[in-house]
């Protein structure tokens, strides 16, 4: 039983990080695969910031919250990938107790907004196709900016609830995390308390952010898939839908990963499985969205093409 009464909590002040269990030589490998990917996500990123910012065709609403999506990742990922890395080359592996703490603030803060900028961008879609004429009104710079402060701000709430309530555990003597990173599922398998309340609080503000978040996307999408279907020619159909596929692309990988992981009570048992899942939407998708964007994107596209060209 973790929840025992009159017990003289010895808390710690360090955890150490298992991360992925792989075998010694693997380590290297494993090593050179994260930084590898961390670079592509560090450059991709940076390279769509700089594009959006440069080119003056690309200062739309749409690209404004596309910045803004790179500058997550890029910040979502440099939370997590740097102490990864470094414990792929160390024995020690070890996270400070306050380290730990500010690194899960930041993780929930970033994919929190990440999840409401999603549904933002989905908004904007909607608008842009199913209300043309009103868009620069629905669309303002300073309706995008609100929105984007907004998501920011709800990121700020979901990340302070949750971190008060994690830190809230005690530990005892137990300091052997079973995560490459400081996440609720391992820091509660650990706590020498009972965490049922946490797992509630967990549960109900994830899912409550993912469902309401995708409830809203996949309502802007039903209109904009009825406004495209009302359009006659072929092409003109294809090309306007065409603009919502690498946002599609995006929030399928992200929701789908996230969902599975936070918003079913349970659903994760395994610490192996739990870590894999993590690796997807901590690392890979990061480094696929920016991918997405500049490939499936005919402006990205040619933004890069005039800048690499010097017009």
């Amino acid at each position: 039983m973790k929840n025992e009464l009159n017990r003289n909590y010895s808390e710690v002040t360090e955890f150490i990080l298992l991360g992925l269990r792989t075998p010694p030589e693997l380590q290297m490998l494993l090593f050179l695969a994260f930084l590898l990917i961390y670079i592509v996500i560090v450059v991709g990123d940076i390279s769509m910031i700089f594009v959006i910012w440069v080119d003056s065709r690309l200062h739309t609403p749409m690209y404004f919250f596309l910045r803004n999506l790179s500058y997550l990742d890029l910040r979502y990922s440099t939370d997590i990938a740097p102490k990864t890395l470094a414990n792929f080359l160390s024995n020690e592996k070890k996270i400070s107790y306050n380290g730990c703490a500010a690194q899960f603030f930041f993780f929930a803060l970033f994919a929190t907004t990440e999840c409401f900028l999603l549904a933002v961008m989905a908004f904007d879609r909607f608008s842009a196709i199913c209300s043309p004429l009103l868009y620069p009104v629905h669309m303002s710079q300073k309706v995008c900016v609100w929105l984007v402060t907004g998501s920011y701000i709800c990121g700020v709430i979901n990340s302070v609830v949750q971190t008060g309530f994690t830190l809230s555990l005690h530990f005892c003597e137990e300091n052997r995390l079973d995560h490459f990173f400081c996440d609720v599922p391992a820091l509660s398998e650990i706590s020498c308390v009972d965490t049922f309340v946490n797992e509630i609080v967990l549960f109900v503000f994830s899912a409550f952010i993912i469902i309401a978040m995708t409830k809203a996307i996949l309502v802007s999408y039903a209109y904009i898939l009825s406004t495209v279907l009302k359009i006659p020619s072929s092409q003109g159909r294809s090309k306007t839908f065409s603009t919502c596929g690498s946002h599609i692309a995006v929030v399928s990988l992200f929701y789908g990963t996230v969902f599975f992981m936070y918003a079913q009570p349970g659903a994760i048992t395994s610490p192996q499985q739990n870590k894999i899942i993590a690796v997807f939407y901590t690392v890979i998708i990061l480094m696929l969205n920016p991918l997405i964007y500049s490939l499936r994107n005919r402006d990205v596209r040619d933004a890069v093409k005039r800048k690499l060209c010097g017009k």
